[in-house]
């Protein structure tokens, strides 16, 4: 049995290095490698791996499972708040929206109203994985796109608790057959047992023990561990963690990837938020790349040998009827053409949860086997037909429409500047204003086509594009350019520019936005020598400006804060080179914070000295 499990993980390894090393080559996506190689070791072609790929489908949705749970990490229980409104707008109306099209379109060709409704909340659902996936690898997470692509996902799992608690009543077997035969087993939770009128009551409960736990028994937990100074402590405990989450989430019959990222909300604020994303990370990167391939191995090609004509219609009738919703939502919400046809190639596959949706409803008799069979592989295709969507609108279609459409000479931008700016959020236009106001000219590049559209509105010269492109640099001038300034939001797209850039452009000055400290420590060791906390100067000014309101002399607060500033630098530089070692970091940054109090307070109390020693004599 361990041989089985070791040959297994072997052909899975290799399938995917190979696949996935082969499709970055050519330019395609990491997901499109993972999809072809579960096909290729899949029971279906080369057969190295049989049927025993839905164990490992159902164990690989733990990386859906992480990934929500790092997401919920990134957004703070205010900024969730904030996203009410756009979850609940967006996420209802293209649910319901796609519900009803494919329920009348469904039973117009004769289906049986059960199985049409099934199949319509089977379609409604998209792929939480390939989708934040690939937001991620093309830095569009922080786009109108994304947070409108995040929203509706969001919705969507919430939507599947729903979905899964209404398929009993659609099911054509008897209930007492239906346990006697131990169908509801796989479905089974402790709100079985509970009246219909506790039930909305009961889902409340694990929500409501996740928040408070969060707060009063998890955190102290990591502190705990973290004092032991073993850094795969803190690893166990946060796999501890998700996996916990999931496990009560699923006991109640409740969506696991929604608890997770819940639990990831409550943590947003935790001292271990930093520790926490870097520990799962790996494991959420293996895990999605095995989920993909699991369902690349679950392409059924004899049902599509059987019946090519059927799979390939309802494939291009799922795509299309997604399309027009998702479309017609971004027309609603007033997205921009541009991002409207990312919503579109983004979401109009069937998602991971359909999976769950489908097998449900074949053990509740809804669907017939040759029914299951065609739907599976319909979802599976639909999911892996969507990177070559995405490929297809980058290079046919956005080019073409929208604000590109605006900017063809975007490729070919003749009028070149010795600086480029990249990201013109708030931190980006701050710095794009200070330079115009000195008449410094700079190429600027930014990746939101809305904030593209508003700043030309108030006159500035801004490009759209993919600040990640080394192609689109290239024709910025990034050859001939002395300084290229990144102020992009996300760290990670930041970073991974800086390694391509630091390769090929070694000359070329980079000036970067650190969101934190610990995001500093990284650029630092990549060699990169001019980096700028968002919130550090800030941050001392305002302490500066305490001190000088509770009676501190002006001047002396002053050059306090440039020394501290100065002695901040230098410290930083030291303890980068430790960073990676929590225990030994932790002493070095106790040593250095003492010291800097231990200057800076004999300097205050000189300062303080001469000031009243100068008013005695006045």
């Amino acid at each position: 049995m361990n041989g089985n499990i070791l040959l297994e993980a072997i052909i899975f390894l290799t399938g995917g290095v190979i696949c996935v090393s082969i499709a970055k080559k050519i330019g395609l996506s990491s997901i499109i490698g993972y999809l072809l190689a579960g096909m290729l070791i899949g029971p279906f072609l080369l057969g190295f791996i049989k049927h025993e790929g839905e164990d490992i489908l159902a164990f690989a949705e733990f990386g859906v499972v992480m990934m929500l749970f790092l997401i919920g990490l990134e957004i703070e229980p205010r900024s969730f708040w904030k996203m009410r409104k756009s979850i609940l707008g967006l996420g209802s109306i293209q649910v319901f929206a796609t519900m009803a099209l494919t329920f009348a379109i469904s039973y117009f060709f004769g289906l049986e109203w059960k199985m049409a409704l099934t199949a319509a909340m089977a379609v409604a659902l998209s792929s939480t994985a390939i989708t934040l996936q690939t937001n991620k690898e093309k830095g569009l997470m922080n786009t109108t796109y994304g947070a409108s692509s995040f929203s509706i996902l969001l919705f969507q799992d919430i939507m599947v608790i729903f979905m899964i608690a209404a398929l009993p009543l659609l099911s054509t077997v008897p209930e007492v057959q239906l346990t006697d035969e131990g169908v509801t087993t796989s479905s089974a939770n402790l709100l079985d047992s509970l009246p219909i009128a506790l039930h909305a009551l009961a889902i409340f409960v694990p929500i409501v023990l996740i928040i408070v736990s969060g707060r009063y028994l998890i955190v102290p937990m990591l502190r705990l561990v973290s004092r032991t100074g073993v850094r795969e402590l803190l690893v166990a405990s946060a796999l501890l963690i998700v996996f916990s989450i999931s496990f009560l989430m699923e006991l109640v019959g409740l969506s696991p990837a929604l608890g997770a990222f819940l639990g990831g909300v409550v943590l947003a604020s935790s001292e271990f938020k930093h520790e926490l994303e870097s520990s799962l990370d790996p494991f959420k990167g293996l895990l999605l790349g095995l989920f993909f391939m699991a369902v690349g191995a679950s392409i059924n090609f004899i049902v599509i040998a059987e019946q090519p004509i059927l799979i390939i219609s309802l494939v291009l009738g799922v795509i299309v009827v997604k399309a027009l919703v998702l479309f017609l939502v971004g027309w609603i919400f007033k997205l921009k053409i541009d991002q409207r046809m990312l919503l579109v190639v983004g979401l109009s596959q069937i998602g991971e949860f359909a999976f769950v949706l489908l097998s449900f409803a074949f053990q509740l008799n809804i669907f017939s086997q040759e029914e299951h069979d065609i739907l599976l592989v319909v979802t599976a295709l639909t999911m892996t037909l969507t990177p070559i969507l995405w490929m297809m609108n980058e290079r046919l279609l956005l080019p073409r429409i929208g604000t590109k459409e605006k900017e063809k000479s975007m490729d070919k931008i003749e009028k070149h500047h010795k600086i480029i700016l990249l990201g013109f959020g708030h931190f980006g236009s701050t710095i794009g204003r200070f330079l115009r106001a000195h008449g410094i000219e700079s190429t600027v590049i930014d990746s939101n086509s809305n904030r593209v559209d508003y700043l030309r509105e108030m006159g500035f010269d801004v490009f759209y594009g993919d600040v990640s492109r080394l192609d689109l640099l290239e024709s910025a001038g990034i050859a001939d350019a002395d300084f290229l300034i990144s102020a992009i939001d996300d760290p990670e797209v930041s970073m991974n520019l800086v390694k391509k850039l630091k390769t090929k452009y070694p000359k070329l000055q980079l000036m970067v936005r650190a969101k934190n400290r610990y995001d500093a420590y990284e650029f630092y060791n990549m060699g990169v020598q001019h980096i700028y906390r968002e919130s550090f100067l800030t941050s001392v000014k305002l302490a500066s400006d305490l001190l000088y309101h509770m009676g501190f002399d002006k001047k002396a607060t002053e050059e306090q804060a440039q020394k501290f500033i100065k002695l901040d630098m230098e410290s930083f530089e030291r303890l980068a080179k430790t960073s990676s070692d929590r225990k030994d970091y932790i002493f070095k940054a106790r040593e250095e914070m003492a010291m800097q109090e231990k200057v800076l307070e004999g300097d205050l109390n000189i300062s303080s000295s001469a000031i009243d020693s100068h008013k005695s004599e006045e």
